[in-house]
């Protein structure tokens, strides 16, 4: 809140005013995509949306609550569109911006996630909404899920609306606390300039 006064030239004043400035608070999902419950990407996801430097209402979108048939063209075309997928693209949709963390299996995504995303790529082209996205991968291995976090950036990225800043986080366990976040000074700072620049995005710069 700004205090404004206004002055008269012998120093008198007119009167004073408050200004309320008006934030907008971003809505943020958040999408571990992995399963498990004890998902190291969920944590990573939620940890990142929570390090943004701007004021958000931070919402998770977890996997196990969105389970469905396997998709195929023929249970699409015989049952239609499960009310899961529908309620999963209504939040995107809903949202100001996405967090994504990418667990990778056989250097791809997750069964889980890729049933997801098939799912809510036949209800229309623009799979996430043309929403500024945070793209986040990590394991326990040296790698940190780079090769499904390549794979998801340049599909994702074709023909989108905005730059998509991504981040991979190699050996979780050695390189992030509950307590510090990530701990290798390196990394943390590659993993701020990422986030700044998504700050960017969403602020509009």
């Amino acid at each position: 809140m700004l205090s404004c006064q206004i002055f008269l030239k012998n120093g008198g004043i007119i009167f004073d005013f408050l200004i309320k400035k008006v934030i907008k608070v971003k809505k943020i999902v958040v999408i571990g995509a992995s399963s498990s419950s004890k998902s190291i990407n969920r944590i990573f996801a939620n940890f990142a949306a929570k390090s943004l430097g701007i004021e958000c209402e931070i919402k998770e979108l977890i996997l196990t609550d969105f389970e469905m048939p396997i998709y195929s063209e023929d249970k699409q075309n015989n049952s239609g569109i499960p009310k899961k997928a529908i309620d999963f693209k209504k939040e995107i949709y809903q949202a100001d911006a996405l967090v994504i963390s990418l667990a990778e299996h056989n250097g791809s995504y997750t069964a889980a996630f890729k049933n997801i995303y098939d799912w809510i790529s036949v209800i229309e082209n623009d799979v996430w909404c043309s929403k500024p996205i945070l793209l986040l991968s990590t394991s326990t291995g040296a790698r940190g899920g780079q090769t499904v976090l390549e794979s998801a950036h340049d599909r994702f990225s074709r023909n989108y609306k905005y730059n998509i800043p991504h981040f991979s986080l190699p050996s979780f366990k050695e390189n992030y606390s509950h307590d510090e976040g990530i701990t290798n000074i390196r990394l943390n700072q590659d993993f701020q300039a990422v986030l700044i620049d998504f700050e960017d995005i969403l602020n509009g710069d």
